[in-house]
């Protein structure tokens, strides 16, 4: 018998923890309600104890409402396709079993909508019980559909399940990375991770567009977050674990092939870096981008808009992006001829000073390794680091100086820096163009590195030691610059502490045998002793 009462669950608030809601057996009006159709009315009980204040009574109805809503999942008690309302099913031309039905599934959109808000409740515990509660749905769902549709033709899954909690997640207020850490365990099914990255892409474009691409550092950390949880396949064959199977039309299902996973990866990732960012997330994607990002995507050149846009940022993440669009370069074909004219325009003073200076070395000299690049770009770059030399500290010249060095070894060419003939006509200025930001037309081949000469003076002894080695041929292996890249001013006293200690340095010509007193009366002859 179908009930005929209908109480409106969503305006009931507990404004404080009842005493009754303690002490309901919850497990007790489940096993009620699913015995006999009579007690349908007690669910009304299990969705106020939902909406209880304190984190147990509500973890309670979460658990209950779990059991009830799979049990009629499975047991087909839902009403299927388009529901009516439940007016419209009281007056209608339903029969007893279809009213009971459209109650139930009322009742379990009323839970689904409470669980969706419990995701952004200030409770942890409440948050996690209710995920868990919807994907145990979103399975239920999966195998037993509440649309009505040829499933012959379709192929069932809770897209629109999904989609909410996905929405929900991505909270514009609220830091959900916790949550979204837990969310990880579903992520290892094939269809929801699937489902999962399109709901991702629909949401950002829903609200980004909403909000006119403003920065949301809130929103978009925790898709960030979402996002850096999908662990892609590497193969088709690793596709096997799934929510929902498909029975014989599973092989034509795209959440089962990998190459249409690629293509909702690469679609969920551009959607997302195709707007303005908070600064401090171009670093964060840049360092996993080469790793996590470009090998999954079917066109990774199609990132060159997000590298291009990251390169103006400047600082660090231009060096970064530099290195996206090398490995695009070198490992996917892209044709980008401005490479080497960005990073020129990167070497700037404050490049010696900065916290990433080993990390920019090391990929310079990753950038400039090949020794295919053309004599007047070496030549440039070897000119401006010799220019940039003359305010830099000690740590960075033994760094910079081998540096040049391996350029010269690397493109014989370049030799004509060191050893350009002389005349008694030679201008004295220097024909190097140093505000010049194409290395194309700075003229460096017609200068020499006379820079390099004048640090042959300098007050360090390994920096002048380092600008000495240009006075002879250079060999033909190249300097191992990867110690040296870390060393800080403070290694380098110690250094140079350690290999004093072994020296006798003679502070003054007559020892002193007091602590006012040194030989020949030293102190009488400048001050007046009274």
């Amino acid at each position: 018998m179908a009930p005929t009462k209908r109480r409106n669950v969503s305006s009931v608030k507990s404004s404080e923890p009842s005493a009754k809601s303690a002490k309901l057996d919850l497990d007790g009006v489940v096993e009620r309600v699913l015995k006999s159709k009579k007690h349908a009315n007690e669910i009304f009980e299990i969705l106020e104890v939902l909406q209880s204040e304190t984190e147990k009574d509500v973890v309670r109805a979460v658990n209950a409402s779990r059991k009830l809503f799979t049990v009629l999942l499975e047991r087909s008690e839902l009403f299927k396709g388009k529901l009516p309302e439940e007016e419209d099913a009281l007056s209608g031309g339903y029969s007893a079993e279809e009213k009971c039905q459209i109650f139930m599934r009322h009742r379990y959109n009323s839970c689904v909508e409470m669980l969706l808000e419990h995701l952004n409740h200030e409770l942890y515990g409440v948050k996690e019980s209710a995920l868990c509660c919807l994907m145990k749905f979103a399975a239920g769902e999966g195998k037993h559909p509440l649309d009505d549709l040829d499933w012959s033709e379709h192929y069932s899954f809770p897209r629109e399940l999904i989609q909410a909690v996905v929405d929900n997640l991505l909270s514009q207020t609220t830091d959900n990375s916790l949550l979204i850490s837990r969310f990880q365990e579903f992520l290892e099914m094939e269809d929801v991770r699937y489902y999962v990255m399109s709901s991702i892409r629909a949401n950002v474009g829903k609200v980004m567009e909403k909000n006119k691409g403003a920065v949301l550092p809130v929103y978009q950390s925790n898709t960030f977050n979402f996002m850096c949880n999908i662990t892609m396949p590497s193969q088709e064959s690793e596709l096997t674990n799934f929510m929902v199977k498909q029975e014989a039309k599973h092989e034509d299902w795209k959440a089962a092939k990998l190459f249409d996973h690629k293509r909702a990866f690469e679609r969920m990732w551009l959607g997302f870096l195709k707007y303005k960012l908070p600064t401090s997330m171009y670093k964060k994607i840049l360092v996993i981008l080469h790793e996590s990002i470009l090998p999954h995507m079917s066109k990774p050149t199609m990132m060159l808009d997000f590298l291009t846009a990251a390169y103006e940022v400047g600082g660090a993440i231009s060096l970064l992006a530099l290195n996206g669009l090398f490995v695009l370069m070198h490992q996917h074909n892209l044709d980008y001829p401005d490479f080497y004219k960005k990073l020129y325009n990167l070497l700037e003073p404050s490049v010696f000073h900065v916290k990433y200076r080993a990390r920019f070395f090391h990929l310079a000299n990753l950038f400039l390794s090949s020794s295919h690049l053309p004599v007047y770009l070496v030549a440039a770059f070897a000119k401006r680091l010799a220019r940039l030399t003359l305010t830099a500290p000690p740590t960075a010249l033994l760094i910079v100086l081998p540096f040049i060095y391996n350029l010269i070894r690397r493109h014989p060419s370049c030799r004509v820096l060191i050893h350009k003939p002389s005349t008694e006509n030679e201008p004295i200025e220097d024909p190097y163009i140093l505000d010049e930001e194409d290395p194309a037309q700075c003229r460096a081949l017609e200068s020499s590195l006379w820079e390099i000469k004048t640090l042959q003076k300098h007050y360090h002894p390994d920096v002048a030691k380092a600008a000495t080695l240009i006075n002879t041929p250079l060999s033909e292996q190249e300097d191992d610059i990867s110690e040296v890249l870390e060393m800080t001013a403070y290694e380098l006293m110690e250094r140079d502490l350690k290999q004093s200690q072994s020296k006798s340095v003679p502070l003054e010509f007559e020892t002193a045998t007091h602590l006012l007193k040194g030989g020949g009366d030293v102190l009488g002859k400048h001050f007046c002793l009274v």
